[in-house]
């Protein structure tokens, strides 16, 4: 196979023509030169590769610092409405693509590294992902919202992982939007585990991305809190006081989110935890000096890792304190800044607190920072002195949740017990809350000891829980999903009560993802085409994708669309060959299902439908097969048993699969090991057919999803998520959708699901499973799936055996379909053409403007050049 061109080397073709200009590149060598000689090797001789991507980081930072300023005197001299996103996890990922394409330096810092004769892609691969996130919710956080004229972007940018998703690409798009936002989180010392699989399983590795030090951040002690642990409560005349407690110190580190070419620099603020010097020095004086100074550690261990778990809640007392520990240091910090009003001065100016909801937006982003209502209760009532009915209206004025998930074993509850001991005041304040929310639940619905019974903060029987979904509700004034019919399941069932008693709290505001990263920076040469027919605005304002659809008949633009996929599969499948030595057929259908692994997402569909094609291919090996290379990535958290299981399952089956000679290259099965938005951005713009086969009513939103569609794959999907407005936009027919709906599910929960029922009637799916429980993919270990197959034939909550005969005749569809290429391009075209709901500038205004109570704004800041 001829190695085609790659972007790099297209990217240099562009530079060398002059588009960076001259007196840019001249200064970016000559700042480059002093931090590599005066920064970091002035002790010694050699340069390492290292060493160069640290000069280039540091010199691209020079350029941040001044708008970084500007900024925030500007925050301070006008005094806009801030709004605060807290999250447990932002998976930000890499920052120096972003921020050269956001200051508009790429191009002039590809020609000086050209200049020097440095490798810019070498360079930007030294970075270490911040992957301090899960998936989805971390993932919209860690989203960038960048891009770059098209002509001048002509490769694959590094890994900014940006998968599911919520924080980071939130605050990106907040500094682009000119929205005065913040972001607050953890800075966990490691992040998401690196995934290797050996032989056929998953193994786990420490993340250890601090290791080598980050450019990026800039710590902050001048900012430094106390958090307060344990302890007890004294109830006085004057109020109540949280006595005896333990502290820990959280440590801001801030990091720079430059928006598009608007000269706004936002922050970031991560919270890192450090034990007070006291600590423990009672100690000291009885020989203990050692032992004290090692107990450091614990509380140190506050920011030390991020939770694995995806959509499962682990109560374990660490994570609580790392809850609080973010929440409680976050809200010291909105209230210094909203009684100061003066840049660079500390002076108390404003003491008001009514005007806290005009002035300070928070936004929870899922119940992982629901101590933020009883705390910022706590700090107005016992600190400030204010009545509690005076507090708690500002409070729910100031707040508002995200929900991200309707999976029960999710939603966190929290033992009362652990928080008596761990947040004595937070439990009495509530229970405060509780009161008087039930109070008002009575008055409405008076009689209704059940409707009492289940809208309780407090969940009774057995050990007593509190229920922090319910705290989220009664302590926000808007509620929202990230799908609409996630939103409407938040209303119809999981929050029913809620909804009834307070209609107007909740809303839908669907996810979205950004074009730049996602069209522009990862597939140039798509973007370029769409460039030439509809011009370059269409980055800014995606819905302008729409008129894509009066070129859906123009044969040269068919066949540009289709040669750039091809281009893009070659790429992909050059880089396949060299990580996982499969040989890959370019002309094969590539189907890819990349996501955390988890039964609901139902990797064993699309498993069953690998055999299933596998036995076709086998009996009748002459027939003309549509040939494919399914690929499916992800990580499983590292005590999700059935998630590990699964992995080893799609293993098995790829081990038998691509050496059997007589399926040759029709049919391949890949496993992408430790999946991330580095090997997204290749395998995403190289996709065919995107797998989004969830059981209907469980996946909340996506965003793969859209990205998928938005860089010309055709989706084979359940209407569940975003899938269900992604049909809207693009047209049904333009999808492949099939099974059970939302309705149908309940139906069938009703009248009982039996899936002996449909292995008994379908022969090509008792074969199927047949094959996994006997051992024809695990010769050696003949029980090996034993687990997985009793799972599917009995405790399947996921139902995917219903949903199988659907599956498999979509896919007949699917391969006929491909035989058309044509047909198949057009269809690819609608649904880029139906992307434009789902860029997330749109996400982000629908927040400021229907819950944050802000305006966004395309207006530029001068550059720190021409104040």
């Amino acid at each position: 196979m001829s190695k085609p061109l790659s972007d790099h080397d297209r990217k240099k073709q562009i530079s060398v023509r002059g588009l960076a200009g001259v007196e840019n590149v001249t200064d970016l060598k000559q700042n480059f030169n002093r931090h590599l000689h005066f920064t970091l090797v002035k002790d010694r001789n050699v340069a390492t590769r290292r060493d160069y991507y640290f000069a280039l980081a540091h010199t691209v930072r020079d350029h941040l610092m001044g708008r970084w300023i500007r900024t925030q005197q500007h925050y301070y001299e006008k005094d806009p409405k801030r709004v605060y996103y807290i999250s447990l996890e932002f998976y930000m990922g890499r920052a120096l693509q972003n921020t050269m394409v956001n200051l508009a330096l790429e191009n002039a810092c590809d020609e000086a590294m050209y200049q020097m004769g440095l490798d810019m892609e070498e360079l930007e691969d030294m970075e270490e992902d911040a992957g301090l996130g899960n998936g989805g919710l971390g993932r919209l956080a860690g989203e960038h919202f960048e891009f770059s004229p098209i002509r001048m972007v002509q490769r694959v940018r590094g890994a900014h992982p940006s998968l599911p998703a919520f924080a980071a690409c939130f605050l990106d798009s907040m500094a682009s939007l000119g929205l005065a936002g913040y972001g607050y989180g953890i800075r966990y010392e490691f992040g998401i585990f690196n995934q290797k699989i050996v032989n056929g399983w998953q193994v786990e590795e420490a993340d250890d991305w601090l290791r080598f030090g980050n450019p990026w951040e800039k710590a902050r002690p001048e900012y430094m809190r106390p958090v307060h642990f344990y302890g007890k409560t004294e109830h006085h005349a004057d109020g109540v006081k949280w006595v005896d407690t333990q502290v820990v110190l959280a440590l801001p580190y801030d990091t720079p989110i430059p928006g598009y070419r608007n000269n706004i620099v936002n922050t970031m603020r991560l919270w890192s935890a450090k034990a007070p010097c006291e600590f423990n020095l009672k100690d000291f004086n009885v020989g203990g000096y050692i032992q004290a100074v090692l107990d450091r550690n614990l509380a140190e261990n506050i920011s030390r890792v991020l939770y694995p778990n995806d959509n499962f809640f682990e109560g374990k007392e660490l994570r609580l304190k790392q809850e609080y520990f973010v929440v409680s240091a976050t809200l010291q910090d909105i209230i210094r800044r909203f009684k100061v009003s003066k840049f660079g001065s500390r002076e108390i100016a404003r003491t008001d607190f009514s005007k806290l909801p005009e002035k300070v937006a928070i936004q929870l982003n899922d119940t992982h920072p629901a101590m933020a209502i009883p705390e910022l209760m706590r700090v107005l009532v016992d600190e400030e002195k204010l009545s509690w009915e005076t507090a708690w209206d500002i409070c729910v004025r100031t707040c508002a949740y995200t929900n991200h998930t309707v999976l029960p074993e999710a939603l966190e509850r929290w033992p009362v017990d652990l928080f008596a001991h761990l947040l004595p005041r937070h439990l009495e304040i509530v229970y405060e809350i509780n009161r008087r929310h039930l109070e008002r639940v009575a008055a409405k619905f008076p009689g209704d000891q059940d409707r009492l019974r289940r809208m309780s903060l407090i969940e009774e029987g057995g050990q007593k829980r509190i229920n922090m979904a319910h705290l989220c509700i009664v302590g926000s004034h808007a509620v929202n999903g990230v799908a609409q019919i996630h939103s409407d399941i938040l209303k119809a069932t999981v929050f029913k009560d809620f909804y009834e008693m307070e209609p107007h709290k909740f809303q839908n505001k669907t996810n979205g993802i950004t074009p730049r990263r996602w069209l522009v920076m990862c597939n140039p040469g798509l973007a370029e085409v769409i460039a030439e027919r509809i011009g370059e605005d269409f980055i800014r304002d995606l819905d302008q994708l729409r008129s894509l659809c009066k070129y859906v008949n123009d044969e040269a633009f068919i066949r540009d669309v289709a040669k750039v996929k091809q281009e893009n599969k070659m790429k992909l499948a050059v880089h396949l060959e060299d990580h996982y030595k499969v040989k890959i057929n370019p002309n094969s259908m590539f189907d890819i299902q990349v996501k955390r692994i988890h039964e609901y997402k139902r990797q064993l569909l699309n498993c069953l439908h690998i055999i299933t094609y596998y036995n076709r291919i086998k009996k009748e090996p002459n027939r003309q097969w549509t040939p494919r290379t399914i690929m499916i990535g992800g990580k499983a958290a590292p005590g999700y048993h059935t998630a590990k299981m699964i992995i080893r399952l799609i293993t098995a089956i790829g081990e038998v699969v691509n050496n059997d000679p007589v399926v040759g290259d029709r049919l391949k099965v890949i496993f992408l090991e430790n999946y991330r938005v580095t090997l997204a951005e290749k395998v995403i713009p190289a996709a065919d057919l995107s797998e989004q086969i969830s059981t209907a009513g469980t996946e909340a939103s996506g965003t793969g999803n859209m990205k998928f569609m938005l860089n010309g794959a055709l989706t084979i999907g359940t209407m569940d998520g975003a899938n269900v407005e992604m049909a809207e936009e693009a047209g049904e027919g333009n999808l492949f959708i099939f099974g059970m709906r939302v309705d149908d599910v309940e139906a069938l929960d009703k009248k009982g699901y039996h899936a002996g029922e449909y292995y008994n009637r379908l022969p090509e799916l008792k074969q199927a499973i047949d094959q996994i429980s006997g051992g024809f993919f695990s010769p050696k270990q003949p029980d090996l799936f034993k687990e997985i197959v009793n799972m599917l034939m009995h405790h399947d909550r996921f139902k995917v055996f219903a949903d199988y005969e659907a599956y498999i005749k979509c896919q007949e569809d699917v391969n006929a379909l491909y035989k058309n290429p044509k047909e198949w391009t057009k269809k690819a075209i609608y649904n880029i053409a139906g992307c434009g709901k789902f860029s997330s500038d749109r996400t982000i205004a629908q927040y400021a403007r229907e819950i944050w109570g802000m305006e966004p704004t395309l207006e530029k800041l001068p550059s720190p050049d021409d104040i």
